[in-house]
Formats: C-alpha cells, sequence, structure tokens
C-alpha cells in the first residue's frame, strides 16, 4: 500500500513538472461583437451529447472563455456575477494536448497537466469526442470566512452564472454544450493537482455538433 502510495504521488509530481515546463497558451483578444441575438439565442439554448471531433479554432476558444467568466470592466469585474464578488470560480479547461487553468485578467491559459484528461472529464462515453471540457472548480480559499455550507452554497450559485454563460455562447455561435455533475472526482482532482479545499462542481463539453462538416 504504502508503495502504491508514493508511485501514484511521484507520478503526480512528475506531472506537474511536466506542466511547468510547458509555455502558457496565449489566447487571442476576445470578439465581443456578433452572434445571435439574445432572445433567439435562448429559444436555440439546448444540451447535446454528440459532438463533431474537430479541434475548436484558437479565436472560437478565446470567445467561449472570455463569454463564460472573462473581464469585461477595467476594475476587474467579469461576465458572470459572484457573491461578494470572490471569483472563487476557476476554469480548468481539458484539451486533447493537455489541461490548462484560464487565467481571466491575462486571459490566457496556464498549463496545469499534459497530456489529453478528457476522458476524465465525465461518465460517459460522448465526453471524449468533445473537442473542449471546462470543470469549473470552486476555489474555497477564495471565499473568506462564514459557515462552510454556505460558501460551498455560493459556489454552486456562481458555477451555474458561468455554465449558463457558457450555454448561451454556445447557442448564439452554433456550438454544441452539455454541462454535468457526473464526473470522477476523484480520478480528475488529483490531475489537476487541485487542493482539498478546491471542489469540482461541474463539467462541461463544448464542441462543434456531430455531423457538422
Amino acid at each position: 500500500m504504502k508503495i502504491g502510495v508514493a508511485l501514484a504521488s511521484a507520478l503526480l509530481s512528475t506531472s506537474v513538472l511536466l506542466a511547468q515546463a510547458q509555455a502558457p497558451l496565449e489566447l487571442p483578444a476576445p470578439q465581443k461583437t456578433g452572434g445571435r441575438p439574445l432572445m433567439e439565442t435562448l429559444a436555440l439554448r439546448s444540451t447535446s451529447r454528440a459532438f463533431d471531433r474537430r479541434e475548436l479554432p484558437l479565436p472560437q476558444l478565446s470567445d467561449l472563455l472570455w463569454a463564460a467568466f472573462g473581464v469585461n470592466r477595467p476594475e476587474g469585474k467579469r461576465t458572470a456575477p459572484s457573491a461578494r464578488n470572490t471569483q472563487e470560480i476557476d476554469l480548468y479547461v481539458l484539451l486533447k494536448k493537455g489541461a490548462y487553468r484560464y487565467q481571466a485578467q491575462a486571459h490566457r491559459l496556464d498549463p496545469v497537466a499534459p497530456g489529453d484528461l478528457r476522458a476524465y472529464g465525465g461518465t460517459q462515453t460522448f465526453v471524449q469526442d468533445a473537442p473542449v471540457t471546462l470543470v469549473l472548480v470552486a476555489d474555497l480559499a477564495k471565499t473568506g470566512t462564514g459557515p462552510l455550507e454556505q460558501r460551498r452554497e455560493w459556489a454552486h450559485a456562481d458555477a451555474g452564472y458561468i455554465s449558463q454563460n457558457i450555454y448561451l455562447y454556445c447557442a448564439s455561435t452554433g456550438l454544441a454544450t452539455g454541462a454535468r455533475a457526473y464526473v470522477d472526482r476523484g480520478l480528475l482532482a488529483p490531475r489537476l493537482a487541485l487542493r482539498p479545499d478546491q471542489l469540482i462542481l461541474l463539467a462541461q463539453s463544448v464542441g462543434f455538433p456531430a455531423g457538422s462538416r
């Protein structure tokens, strides 16, 4: 048992070192105009579990992340609200080439782990087809003091706002998306090097609709 724990710890340390050796992925400036009107977007909002495997172009990934939880005001406030403006939700981005964390202020992706972790972002087979899986993680260390249960409730609400932003962006631009709470947290959390007070709340796949070529 001790050997197994030591081996797992060594593999995790190696993964972290490899991620640190990767360069951050700079994102182009987001396009803040265009898309369908709001009422049409709401009429088209839906959940999909079928995706084309084509990768999203980098400008579209940039727009997606900004729409989800990017900075939209000079004072650093975001496209989704958060309780007491703690901005405790972090977006982890699972791509074929690796896992990243979205840095909203710099609008870039910082490497977290090398390799394809998309299969760990859900318990259903379709999650491996979508080119992007966004993992919404609550960092409770950012939420200050107060009853833990209350802070967790606020974090779940804040994650819901971000998830809806993702849905609306996808409906507005013709992408497919689907959120889920079915995530193997015990497998994914250590691969993302999460602390015990960082909680995986939701995962959401994004990609082109199946058969859209």
